[in-house]
C-alpha cells in the first residue's frame, strides 16, 4: 500500500489514470494477487481509488482537491485576490522550473516538448482558448518535472485555482492585448529552452519573469 501511494504521490497515477490490472502489479511489486488486492481496498476506502465494476481501478483527484475547499471557492469568488495569486505562482513555479531544469526525465522533456509544439500551434492558428488550455497544461507538466513531492502537491492542491487562474488570465490578457499572444509564446519558448538545455537558474529566471509580465497587464483589475 505504502508503494501505491508512493506512485500517486510523485506522479506516476494522475487522477483520471486506469492502474494496471491486479496481476501485473503483483509482478511489478512481488507480491501476491491477493496483497495487491487488499492495498487497493484500503486506498479505495480512503477514497484515493475507485473501483469501477468490469472497467479497472482509476486514481481520484483526493490529493489535488484535499487542500483546495474551501480556499479555491473563496478565490473564485475574489478576483481581488489574483495578486496574491501571482505572487505565489511567482515563487512556487519559479522554484519547480528550477527543480525542472535538474530532474526533469525523458518522458518529462518530450512532455514538454509536445505542449510548448501544441502552443505554438494554437498562436499559429489564434485559437485564444486552445492556446490558454496549453498555457495551463504546460505550466502543470513543469510541476511535475521538478520532481519534489512537496512542489507537486503544493501546486497540485491548488491546481484547479491555478489552471483556472492561468487560463482565465492568459485568455483575457490575449484578448485585450494585440501583441500579448507573442510575448507570452516567446516568454514559454525562453522557459522551456532553460529546462530542456539543463539551466535552473534561466528556467527559474524565465518563469519568474513571464508571471511578472502576467501581473503586469492585469494590475487593478478585480
Amino acid at each position: 500500500m505504502r508503494r501505491l501511494e508512493t506512485a500517486l504521490l510523485d506522479g506516476t497515477w494522475t487522477p483520471g489514470t486506469r492502474l494496471p490490472s491486479e496481476r501485473q502489479l503483483a509482478e511489478r511489486y512481488g507480491v501476491s494477487r491477493n496483497t495487491v488486492r487488499e492495498a487497493l481496498q484500503r486506498l479505495v476506502a480512503r477514497d484515493l481509488l475507485r473501483s469501477r465494476r468490469g472497467a479497472g481501478v482509476y486514481v481520484t483527484d483526493r490529493l489535488r482537491s484535499g487542500i483546495v475547499s474551501p480556499w479555491g471557492q473563496l478565490v473564485a469568488e475574489h478576483p481581488a485576490l489574483r495578486e496574491d495569486i501571482l505572487e505565489f505562482r511567482h515563487v512556487l513555479e519559479g522554484a519547480t522550473a528550477y527543480f525542472a531544469a535538474l530532474r526533469a526525465d525523458a518522458a518529462d522533456l518530450e512532455r514538454i516538448r509536445a505542449l510548448m509544439s501544441e502552443l505554438a500551434r494554437a498562436r499559429e492558428a489564434d485559437d485564444k482558448a486552445a492556446e490558454a488550455d496549453a498555457d495551463a497544461k504546460l505550466h502543470d507538466v513543469i510541476a511535475r518535472a521538478s520532481h519534489n513531492t512537496m512542489f507537486l502537491h503544493l501546486h497540485a492542491s491548488v491546481v484547479g485555482m491555478l489552471r483556472e487562474h492561468i487560463a482565465i488570465s492568459g485568455t483575457g490578457l490575449r484578448e485585450r492585448y494585440e501583441d500579448a499572444s507573442e510575448h507570452l509564446l516567446m516568454q514559454h519558448r525562453a522557459l522551456c529552452e532553460a529546462i530542456l538545455a539543463r539551466r535552473p537558474e534561466q528556467a527559474r529566471t524565465a518563469m519568474q519573469a513571464h508571471i511578472d509580465f502576467v501581473r503586469d497587464h492585469t494590475a487593478g483589475e478585480g
